[in-house]
């Protein structure tokens, strides 16, 4: 898909950016909105720019947002034409109610007189032009701040209205630090705003199966239990963020690890991130996919061990008790899960491996 490609190439630009980067994408797909958190020079305009850029003839608007900004700066200026015959309308052309795409820096500088023209806008998609409404082509809005914003100034519900929420950190790896001094040409990877929208309409008919909504309900009791309480709208919400991570992997079907980015959407405080990562986690994990990948580990652990030990008849034996243990259990695993094809692959793996230590050292 050209939006992978697109992922793959920021992703080698932007070193440590992966998961943002991932982020965005579902966003878009999901037609829901991103905030990014971190401290100056971060990179967090230069991704968002490059992202959006790259997605041809979408409307995009981006502002730095002051204390001192006026609504003149995000939803244009009263024309003074239609003023002379007294109706107050702004002209919204190249301003923020005719973008598909839109980037505020320091959305939390947002003042009053800017901010419930704002809500509504990102909420219902709907911006009042002399009292009329009038439907936005808003898809995805992205904000971004070095802080968080403190209590008692208002702006719980703008902070609210973001579905998934980044906090963006200098480099930590010098590796990467080294890449991202060295520099490295953007990939030539775009896509135009007709595949978008055709991914969005996939988005829309991408299937979630009962295991998912059991592991939510889960998660929300556990959260509650921790005292976390995402409102029921979130929740929602979250549904169109799964269907597009299932998107993004190029399937028609969520699975339980597409739970895994709502770590970055059912927090409501930044202190309650590590306790929302550690719950999600505990669902988003498919325990038939790991327990595969751990047989599959341990059997190249006896293949290691056996090697290890000159092939010696003793090490063989024990190895053949270990594997023939692992393939009753991938049986049994078969049983109880008979739509996971991938189990009869791995039973198939290790019967091989048996079949080569009997030949190799049996001698059978």
């Amino acid at each position: 898909m050209k939006i992978k490609n697109i992922q793959h190439a920021l992703s080698q630009q932007y070193a440590e950016r992966e998961e943002v980067i991932e982020g965005l994408m579902v966003a878009m797909i999901a037609r829901q909105h991103a905030l990014l958190i971190g401290p100056p020079g971060t990179g967090k305009s230069a991704l968002v720019s490059d992202l959006t850029k790259r997605i041809t003839g979408a409307n995009y608007f981006q502002w730095l947002l002051t204390r001192f900004s006026t609504p003149e700066e995000l939803f244009g200026p009263v024309s003074l034409k239609e003023l002379e015959h007294g109706v107050y309308k702004r002209n919204t052309a190249g301003k923020l109610p005719t973008a598909h795409t839109s980037f505020l820096d320091e959305i939390f500088k947002a003042n009053s007189a800017i901010l419930n023209a704002l809500l509504t806008l990102i909420n219902e998609r709907i911006f009042y032009n002399d009292g009329a409404p009038a439907q936005v082509p808003l898809m995805s809005l992205i904000g971004s701040s070095n802080e968080y914003p403190e209590e008692g100034e208002g702006l719980e519900a703008l902070f609210d209205r973001f579905l998934l929420r980044f906090e963006v950190n200098y480099i930590g790896e010098d590796q990467s630090f080294v890449s991202m001094l060295k520099g490295s040409s953007p990939a030539p990877a775009d896509m135009n705003i007709e595949e978008l929208f055709q991914l969005q309409f996939f988005s829309d008919t991408v299937v979630i199966p009962d295991e998912v909504f059991d592991a939510l309900s889960k998660i929300r009791r556990e959260l509650m239990d921790e005292g976390i309480h995402p409102s029921d709208r979130r929740f929602k919400q979250t549904l169109s963020v799964i269907r597009a991570k299932a998107v993004l992997g190029g399937r028609d079907k969520a699975n339980l690890e597409d739970l895994m980015i709502l770590k970055n959407s059912l927090w409501e405080k930044p202190e309650q991130r590590e306790k929302v990562m550690k719950i999600v986690r505990n669902y988003a994990q498919d325990a038939v996919k790991t327990r595969i990948q751990e047989i599959e580990a341990e059997t190249a652990d006896i293949m290691k061990n056996l090697n290890q030990s000159s092939n010696s008849t003793d090490v063989a034996v024990e190895s053949t008790k270990k594997l023939k243990s692992l393939v009753n259990e991938m049986k049994k695993l078969q049983k109880d899960n008979p739509n996971r094809l991938e189990i009869e692959s791995t039973i198939a793996t290790v019967q091989s491996t048996l079949s080569g230590i009997a030949s190799q050292v049996l001698g059978v």
